[in-house]
């Protein structure tokens, strides 16, 4: 966990795999611990080729039946199901947008949002900004992506800056404000 909070975390994505790939470990991550997801991600690269949507929209009955059988991953129906369903939905919107980074960037003004949280009580679940984004993606058919996984999502991502202002990482992703 310690590395993936001084070397990944809130780390801005602008790369439309690497958010897909974070959004498919945001649902798997629904109802369990964020820890249990990171031990799991490398087995998920293999059994979701690499994050790539393109592929991942095409598993059929008999992959799903066998990623319910592998040990490596979450061996839940629905959310392997809801992997495969955003995939196709993850295609439409870069049809739409060019790419999924600059539909979802929109959401935040196409750069991150540097939030100054002194203490754990400033920690927040969800926000209006992850309330619209999870209603926006619901609307067009993504499953497991209600406002409190999108925020997760979101400070995954970079789009917020949820580090302490005491940690040494809210100054150095704090400097990654590049727009999209």
């Amino acid at each position: 966990m310690m590395k993936y909070h001084d070397t990944e975390w809130g780390v801005p994505v602008f790369h439309d795999r690497k958010i897909f790939e974070f959004l498919v470990l945001e649902g798997m991550q629904a109802g369990l611990s964020w820890q249990v997801v990171l031990n799991k991600r490398e087995n998920y690269r293999k059994a979701f080729h690499n994050f790539d949507p393109r592929k991942v929209a095409r598993h059929t009955t008999k992959q799903i039946e066998a990623h319910l059988k592998n040990p490596g991953i979450i061996r839940n129906r629905s959310k392997i199901r809801a992997a495969i369903n955003n995939a196709k939905r993850f295609i439409e919107i870069q049809k739409e947008f060019g790419s999924f980074a600059k539909y979802i960037w929109q959401f935040v003004g196409r750069k991150p949002i540097q939030h100054r949280i002194r203490s754990h009580r400033d920690y927040r679940a969800r926000d209006e900004i992850s309330d619209a984004l999870a209603k926006d993606l619901k609307m067009r058919g993504f499953k497991f992506v209600g406002s409190t996984i999108v925020y997760a999502h979101m400070q995954a991502t970079g789009m917020v800056n949820d580090h302490m202002m005491s940690c040494f990482r809210w100054h150095e992703v704090g400097k990654l404000t590049r727009k999209l």
